[in-house]
């Protein structure tokens, strides 16, 4: 969302050399935009992995609370969502550098605030996730092992994928994922027969009294978690590593959270038609969507019913294997980036190393740190499954977690608008105010989150 030329075709393709080594070969920049569409997946990924269980059920409630009045907030939240990925994804592409190196250069602060955020993040997400994945299957299958059982199964299923395969594979089992909850949550909607009068009436900006807190929960947390910083590194792992790929990224996306839109949008519709026009109410947190199958067994039977379920579970479970792939490439960079820094305290020297070129590769999937994250968001967060959360630690996760969207959307603003960045891809006002407006409804959303503490 630069206001700047694209420069398509300018950048020398993903075989650039870039320090460490050379990156394989690959087709250069596609040219006319029938061939972009091909190249579309990272910002699939990165979208997906945003959209978990607990979004779909404050998407269900805002809609059964106020109807149809909250659709421009989805909408908001769309555009909102595109300007980070886009700011992420252009970061990127136009220095060669990741994002965590982008952040190193704003002083150590990061650093720290990034260490302890991702150790205490990761723990207790880990157990969120495989919670979130297990509780359709045993609704699926109530005379099958319990939940937590199944809890333990998926997140071993999503360490084995993630540990031995490659970005490729790993983008290709998301799509799927995405288009079998995409399909079903459309499907959904339309059997609830959507009152097309109301659903743009709604795309009036309108508060209702009490929806304060729905229509920022909708603009500002829907989608966005700390993959959204993934995106760059999946972008690399495409192969797209220079200037020269970013409408190809750009494309990619809009795409991606245009598609979010449109499910965010049919999630607000079953809401405000199965749930606000019967007056029900749904059980706060991921159980509301096994509420939400028991009502559709009711009104449209068990065929629909199954079918919601098993969207339930691609959607928790690409938001799970996306955290295990894109999160544990986070942690591999900040890894590697404090050994570099070592490395050229030792001799004296430049030792960038070039990690862009690795992600391209595929050598930070190799790396020991890599798959060390991927340890640590499997076996350690099991202990919360029969501990059942303490709830410090709960309250503590939320906290930081609250922390981390402001934290990315103002630091894209430092960083774009700097020297850091070429003066050709440098924000231009359209980011600069949609980031500004992301940073800001960030910030309301994390002090809210401090406020409801049990001080």
């Amino acid at each position: 969302m630069a206001d700047t030329a694209d420069n398509t075709g300018t950048g020398t393709g993903p075989g650039t050399d870039r320090g460490s080594g050379t990156a394989p070969q690959a087709p250069g920049p596609p040219g006319p935009r029938k061939a972009r569409w091909k190249y579309v997946g990272p910002g699939i990924v990165v979208a997906a992995t945003g959209v978990g269980a607990g979004d779909l059920v404050a998407t269900l409630i805002a809609g059964s609370k106020f109807g149809y009045t909250l659709m421009w907030a989805a909408v908001i939240g769309c555009l909102v969502k595109i300007s980070l990925a886009e700011a992420t994804g252009r970061w990127h592409l136009a220095t060669g550098r990741t994002i965590f190196e982008g952040w190193r250069s704003l002083g150590p602060w990061t650093t720290v605030y990034f260490a302890i955020y991702v150790v205490i993040w990761g723990f207790v997400y880990g157990a969120t996730a495989m919670s979130s994945s297990a509780l359709p299957i045993v609704a699926l299958w109530p005379d099958g092992p319990g939940l937590k059982t199944w809890a333990v199964i998926t997140g071993l299923v999503g360490l084995v994928f993630v540990w031995f395969n490659q970005y490729a594979v790993f983008e290709k089992v998301m799509t799927v994922l995405v288009g079998v909850m995409f399909v079903v949550v459309v499907y959904v909607a339309a059997r609830v027969v959507p009152d097309a009068g109301a659903a743009f009436a709604g795309l009036l900006p309108v508060l209702p009294d009490g929806s304060l807190l729905y229509t920022l929960g909708l603009i500002g947390g829907v989608g966005g978690t700390i993959t959204m910083a993934a995106y760059g590194y999946w972008v690399n792992a495409k192969g797209w590593t220079d200037s020269g790929w970013m409408k190809v990224m750009r494309l990619d996306n809009r795409v991606a959270y245009i598609t979010t839109g449109i499910f965010v949008v049919a999630m607000l519709i079953v809401g405000a038609e199965l749930l606000h026009s019967s007056n029900i109410a749904l059980t706060t947190g991921d159980k509301g969507l096994v509420d939400l199958s028991s009502i559709l067994d009711d009104r449209f039977g068990t065929f629909t019913a199954r079918l919601f379920l098993i969207g339930f579970f691609a959607t928790s479970f690409t938001s799970l294997i996306g955290v295990w792939h894109g999160v544990s490439l986070l942690f591999a960079d900040f890894v590697a980036r404090l050994k570099a820094d070592r490395a050229a305290r030792q001799a004296n020297a430049d030792a960038d190393g070039g990690a862009v070129a690795q992600v391209a590769e595929g050598r930070q999937e190799r790396s020991w740190a890599f798959r060390a994250y991927l340890l640590w968001l499997t076996f350690p967060p099991i202990a919360l499954l029969w501990l059942n959360q303490p709830f410090g630690l709960v309250i503590v996760y939320g906290v930081l977690g609250a922390f981390f969207m402001p934290f990315l959307a103002l630091t894209l603003i430092w960083l774009l608008n700097s020297s850091r960045t070429p003066r050709e891809w440098r924000n231009g006002m359209l980011s600069n105010g949609m980031l500004a407006l992301g940073g800001l409804l960030f910030v309301v959303l994390c002090v809210q989150q401090v406020r409801d503490l049990p001080w």
